[in-house]
Parts: structure tokens; sequence; C-alpha cells
């Protein structure tokens, strides 16, 4: 029987590197950014590290917008000629509107396509894309490919502390009074993203506990799951990062760790210097 020629698909929020994207020949679909009603198409036009120099050195607006659905109805026309089927894993369809707007995309192309919220973003959404590639290069069914992926969804972890609420308030999370007090006395939301939402999932004095908190989560998680790989994400403030990743590293010698630049979907909201932890249960 004929092995299946598969195309695989993510978007801009998976955090995937160029060499993987490369090797594996991933179709990645940008996301927008826009900077005072600007549109840029991420890692085309502009990178996450420009976004966040602007982000901190211009006045303005700064947002996130989905892709153009005509230009992935175009990416799957193209597909449909090469490839039997497409398997595409999305960032979360609470965060964004790149699932919804993939599966209509497939429908009007004509194109075969087991789509997947990953219901989060960044370095989870990359770690489904990589478990996905590894099994199907394994022979698993494609059924029960995307039944794994599903399920592998509930044990992802990103949490997130924005260095302030500046932004948060400018998005309309927090409000006004809410900024000055949490100002005032120090205090750290720490978000976190579950279900593909955005959740605050604990407030915190000062950035030493916060970062001690995601710590201990971690800890947690490893009384009972194992962890191969912890990602630190940020907002540009690679300082402070390395800050977070020796603290890692200190406490959990055996677990590797990388850094990641924060997806700018999840930056527009938290803003320039966030920090976070990220990693999945297996």
């Amino acid at each position: 029987m004929k092995k299946p020629k598969i195309a695989w698909i993510t978007d801009t929020t998976s955090s995937l590197s160029k060499e993987f994207i490369k090797q594996h020949n991933i179709h990645v679909i940008p996301l927008h950014v826009v900077i005072n009603d600007k549109f840029y198409k991420e890692t085309i036009d502009i990178t996450e590290e420009d976004f966040y120099n602007r982000m901190k050195n211009e006045e303005g607006k700064f947002q996130s917008s989905q892709p153009n659905i005509g230009d992935i109805v175009d990416l799957y026309e193209k597909l449909k000629e090469e490839y039997d089927f497409g398997i595409a894993i999305h960032a979360s369809s609470t965060l964004t509107g790149t699932y919804q707007t993939s599966v209509m995309a497939t429908e009007m192309a004509g194109f075969k396509l087991f789509a997947i919220d990953s219901h989060t973003g960044s370095y989870p959404l990359s770690f489904l894309v990589k478990r996905g590639v590894e099994l199907v290069e394994k022979g698993v069914d494609i059924n029960e490919v995307v039944t794994q992926l599903n399920a592998l969804r509930e044990h992802t972890r990103l949490f997130l502390v924005p260095s302030n609420l500046d932004q948060l308030h400018k998005s309309g999370r927090v409000s006004g009074s809410q900024k000055i007090l949490a100002s005032l006395f120090n205090i750290k939301p720490i978000l976190s993203i579950e279900d593909g939402a955005a959740k605050i999932k604990d407030k915190v004095r000062t950035e030493k506990k916060a970062l001690a908190w995601l710590v201990n989560n971690l800890k947690d998680d490893l009384h009972s799951k194992k962890v191969q790989k912890v990602a630190i994400v940020h907002a540009n403030d690679r300082e402070r990062a390395a800050g977070l990743e020796q603290l890692v590293n200190e406490t959990f010698p055996h677990i590797e760790t990388e850094k990641l630049m924060l997806i700018t979907v999840a930056g527009v909201h938290t803003g320039v210097g966030t920090l976070g932890l990220s990693w999945v249960n297996e």
C-alpha cells in the first residue's frame, strides 16, 4: 500500500526553529501584527525582536491579527496538487481566529485536512507539531496521531509574568485602578493558558516570588509526571531570561532548557519584559 503524502501546517505562534521547518517541510502561516494600523506578517515583514523593540520605544497601538483567509486558500490549493491530505496544528482558537480561518479555507479549497486546535501557543504548540511529525514517521495511523495530539493538549503548561500592567491596561485586560494598585504594591499577576484561554492564575508580591511560583509549579508536576524539556519564554529580555534559566538549571539539573522569544500574539497583551515558563507533561 502506497504511503500517503502528508503536508504539515502550523502558524507563526508555534515558535519553530528555521532548521526544523526546513528539515520537515512545515508550511507556516504567518499571523499579522499591527502597529498603528499598519499590518506586518510575522517572521516575514517583522521579527518578534523588532516588534518588541518598537513596542518599547514607540508610542501607539500594538495589536495582532489573524491571517487573511485568501492567503490560506491559495496555500491549500497548492498543497492539494502535491499532497494526499494535511495536518494543521494551530494556536488556541480562543486566543486567535487562525484555526477557524484554516478550517474555512480548507473547505473552500477542497483540500482534505485534519485540523487540531492546540488550546495553546508558543513552546507547547511547537511540542505538538514535533510529536505529530515523530508519530507519522513511526508509521502511526493518522487517526491515532490526531487522537494522541488532542489528548496531549491537556498536559501542556504555559505561565507568563508581565513585567508591568501597562500593555494589559492598554488592551483592556485590566482597569486603570488595578494598574495603579499593582504598581504601588509591586504585585505581579501570573497568567496561565488553560483550556485555550488566558487566566490570571495567581497574584504575588515581587518578581522574585513570581519566579519561585513558576519553579514550584514545575516541581509539583515533576512529583508525578515526566518533563524532558522546559522553555523559558521572554518578551525580548535576554538577561532576565538567562537568570530564570539559571534558576531552573540549578533546581532541576537533569532537565533540558531552551530560551524562546514570546509570541507576539501574547506579547501585545502582556508587554515587553514578560517572562514565563512552559513545559509539557508526558
